[in-house]
């Protein structure tokens, strides 16, 4: 059965948090899926290099400066599409590992805004876009932290439940709509920044994150799942992808050689 070709507005898809990581290599592997993706972060000069190097490279990209967890901007961004045809929220990140009981307050609210609040700004603001192409498919990258709890991780873990149960309450919401709501939850990733910007720049605290494990997985791994999963026919929909290296068996279980 042939596959019908998408239309212009559902080949457009915006990636938030593009500047580095997840976001910048979901970014270039949907590009060379044939889309037309349009980069977001607040990192001005990294999603202008990303994107003069896909346009170098034949793709179709464009860089716009946003915070998500500022609405108006995210609703000024919203009003120059029509139609879109992919979301992916990507934009988020940890910061600190402190227990409960001297957890800092303004760390958790950090957490909170970008991981949730950004993701629901985004998709509020974009819905109506996306359903306009017909085929939309919003992606909601939380984390195996939105699934299963871990000693030192409440902050970080809660955001991502909220995360977890936006994308999960959205699916029902909007079914029968022409929208399909993805949700990846990668485990161990090693990218340039995750680690480090959590444990504020030190850098020995993030490599021992890292440490004996041979290979976690990369910012390219969790980049083709998100891009394999938004390319699937309409009908198919990937409610929820678990995605860890082979040395993880949970979030609290990991395989490292001495």
């Amino acid at each position: 059965m042939a596959t019908a070709v998408p239309s212009a507005a559902a080949r457009i898809a915006v990636v938030t948090g593009a500047s580095s990581g997840i976001g910048a290599a979901t970014a270039r592997q949907l590009a060379a899926a044939g889309h037309r993706v349009v980069l977001t972060a607040r990192r001005k000069d990294r999603i202008e290099a990303l994107a003069e190097e896909l346009t170098k490279a034949g793709h179709s990209a464009v860089a716009y400066q946003l915070d998500v967890t500022d609405r108006a901007a995210v609703d000024e961004f919203a009003s120059a599409f029509k139609t879109i045809g992919v979301l992916v929220n990507n934009a988020g990140g940890a910061l600190g590992a402190d227990p409960v009981a001297t957890g800092d307050p303004a760390d958790w609210r950090a957490m909170y805004e970008t991981n949730v609040i950004g993701t629901l700004n985004l998709t509020q603001a974009l819905l109506p876009k996306l359903e306009a192409s017909g085929d939309g498919v919003v992606v909601v990258v939380s984390s195996t932290a939105g699934l299963a709890t871990y000693e030192g991780g409440a902050g970080y873990v809660a955001a991502k439940h909220g995360a977890h149960v936006l994308a999960e309450t959205l699916r029902l919401e909007i079914v029968g709509r022409p929208v399909r709501v993805v949700e990846i939850a990668p485990g161990m990733v090693k990218t340039e920044g995750f680690a480090l910007n959590r444990f504020g720049g030190d850098a020995e605290k993030a490599e021992k994150v890292y440490q004996g494990v041979a290979e976690p997985l990369t910012a390219d791994d969790v980049a083709e799942t998100i891009t394999w999963a938004v390319t699937r026919p309409s009908h198919v929909n990937v409610d929820l992808l678990v995605l860890r290296p082979r040395a993880q068996a949970s979030n609290t279980k990991v395989h490292r050689e001495s």
